[in-house]
This record gives structure tokens, C-alpha cells and sequence, in this order.
């Protein structure tokens, strides 16, 4: 039964393709002019100000990022640069963060915080 079904599909796939009608090529239509449109300016895109607000750090996160009033975001990109400085990421998993003597107190007295968590205790400690 097999061979006959493959003797059929040989026979469809030696039938000739039958052509398709050829088509008339479309007129071709002058193109219209568009008006010029004046060019949209994109507009800068504005920081959220919660964000861009300086704000002082205590003293326990003033002894890695400095006492001057920074906003959260330069406040974040001083603990990872003092971070990376001093190698305290988990070798294995470098999602973990392990706390030296001057970070402990911003991570609230654990030895280990996650990346992740780290927002949560700098918060804390910036007003």
C-alpha cells in the first residue's frame, strides 16, 4: 500500500505546472506632490525628579560615597564603583554582594545583600 501511495506522489510531481495568464503591466500614474511638512523637533527626554533630587547621605553611607548631597542615582553608581573597586561581589553568584566593615551598617548588619535589595537599603540611608 505504501508503494502505491508513493507511486502517486511521483506521478502529480511529474505533471507539468500549468502557467500562469500573464498580466498587463499597470499604468503607471504621475506622482502627486506633498505638501513640505514642517520638521517635528524631538524633544529631550526630561529625568523623573524624584530621581535628579539631591539628597544627604547618613553617616554610615557617607563613609563610602562621600557627605555631599547626590541624587539616587549618582548615589548607586558610587556603592557599584566602591563595590567593583573592592571586589565584593560573589565570585560564584554575582548577583550577591558581600558587605566590608563600611558597607555592613548601610546593609543593615548582613554579610551578604542581594543586587536587588541594595536599592532598599540605600533608601534608608539617603534623605
Amino acid at each position: 500500500m505504501a508503494t502505491k501511495k508513493k507511486a502517486a506522489k511521483k506521478a502529480a510531481a511529474k505533471k507539468p505546472v500549468k502557467k500562469a495568464a500573464a498580466k498587463k503591466p499597470a499604468a503607471k500614474k504621475p506622482a502627486a506632490k506633498k505638501a513640505a511638512k514642517p520638521a517635528k523637533k524631538k524633544s529631550a527626554r526630561k529625568p523623573n525628579a524624584a530621581f535628579m533630587k539631591a539628597l544627604t547621605p547618613s553617616a554610615a553611607l557617607a563613609a563610602v560615597v562621600g557627605a555631599k548631597a547626590l541624587h539616587r542615582t549618582e548615589a548607586v553608581k558610587k556603592i557599584w564603583a566602591y563595590i567593583k573597586a573592592n571586589k565584593l561581589q560573589d565570585a560564584k553568584n554575582k548577583r550577591m554582594i558581600n558587605a566590608d566593615a563600611k558597607l555592613k551598617p548601610v546593609f543593615g548588619g548582613k554579610a551578604q545583600v542581594s543586587m536587588f535589595d541594595m536599592a532598599k537599603h540605600l533608601a534608608k540611608h539617603l534623605s
